[in-house]
């Protein structure tokens, strides 16, 4: 089975940079990482634009975007309100974002976990109706900021009460980049077999380094499906000097060495990332683009 990457740069990448990324940038930006070949994109969240001001022109994103065949676009949307938007903007699929934390749960979306589920169940329900594929996000399943550790068990009945809601896919999420690959593995370990491989996704932060090692342990367990950010943009806003999500260059890169996701161009992402580079006001943390950036690729002989 080939490794399907989720490319999020266009949404959680930039939701919280500070700089007010222009509409026509983000459409230049998302039309690079299309033309990579990256099989699914997510161009925005239809929320709130008092909460989340970057995401305000979601909208006007979508309508503006080059759609590429054998690409699905998909917007984050927080209740019935932004799934109208989404089917307005003809969105492919849409996600939800619950969290494993009660407390994060309600710093982040003013809910309890069980108040977030009764929006979702609604917001599923017609979107499958209309056509639409809904995707779920589990944030905080490795970590909270508030919390701390989260119990295993919790994390799968979680899982399983988003597939039951009628998720095409879960996003199992290490929102604060504080995973390592024996928690991984532990958590793999415990999921029911119910549960088939190809309804997980796993969505890491780099935090701490450890994102390309989470990646190799859940490849062996058979996950195939992945996201990443362009450049390793965004991060968590309640992990002060988080280092962002995991960089789309740097997991390209060793999976391309695995011989998966050969279709996905990856100089071509790394050309979309400098597009948006100089627009957020610092340098982005993917270790691909640090190389290249400094001739690495050239000048590898010689070196010990």
């Amino acid at each position: 089975m080939d490794t399907v990457v989720v490319e999020v740069g266009p949404r959680d990448g930039l939701q919280n940079e500070a700089a007010s990324i222009p509409t026509t940038d983000k459409i230049a930006f998302i039309d690079r990482l299309s033309a990579a070949g990256l099989p699914v994109i997510e161009i925005g969240a239809f929320v709130n634009p008092k909460s989340v001001p970057q995401m305000a022109d979601t909208g006007d994103v979508a309508a503006g975007i080059t759609r590429r065949h054998g690409t699905r676009y998909t917007a984050l949307v927080p209740n019935l309100r932004g799934l109208e938007r989404a089917v307005e903007a003809k969105m492919d699929d849409v996600a939800i974002f619950a969290a494993a934390s009660e407390t994060f749960s309600r710093r982040n979306i003013n809910q309890s976990i069980g108040e977030s589920f009764a929006t979702y169940e609604s917001v599923t329900r017609v979107a499958t109706k209309a056509g639409i594929q809904v995707r779920g996000y589990l944030s905080t399943a490795f970590g909270c900021p508030f919390e701390g550790e989260v119990p295993i068990d919790r994390v799968v009945t979680l899982t399983a009460r988003l597939l039951e809601l009628g998720v095409h896919q879960v996003a199992i999420s290490d929102t604060i980049g504080v995973a390592h690959p024996g928690q991984v593995r532990r958590l793999l370990e415990a999921l029911p077999d119910w549960i088939g491989l190809e309804r997980l996704a796993l969505h890491f932060h780099d935090t701490r380094g450890t994102a390309l090692a989470n990646v190799l342990a859940a490849l062996d367990f058979g996950i195939s499906t992945f996201d990443s950010s362009a450049g390793g943009l965004g991060g968590c806003p309640f992990a002060p000097g988080a280092s962002g999500n995991l960089a789309t260059e740097d997991l390209l890169y060793m999976l391309h060495g695995l011989g998966r996701a050969t279709d996905i161009h990856l100089a071509t992402v790394a050309a979309a990332s400098r597009i948006i580079e100089p627009l957020v006001g610092h340098p982005l943390p993917s270790r691909y683009l640090q190389a290249i950036g400094a001739g690495a690729d050239r000048r590898h002989q010689g070196s010990s």
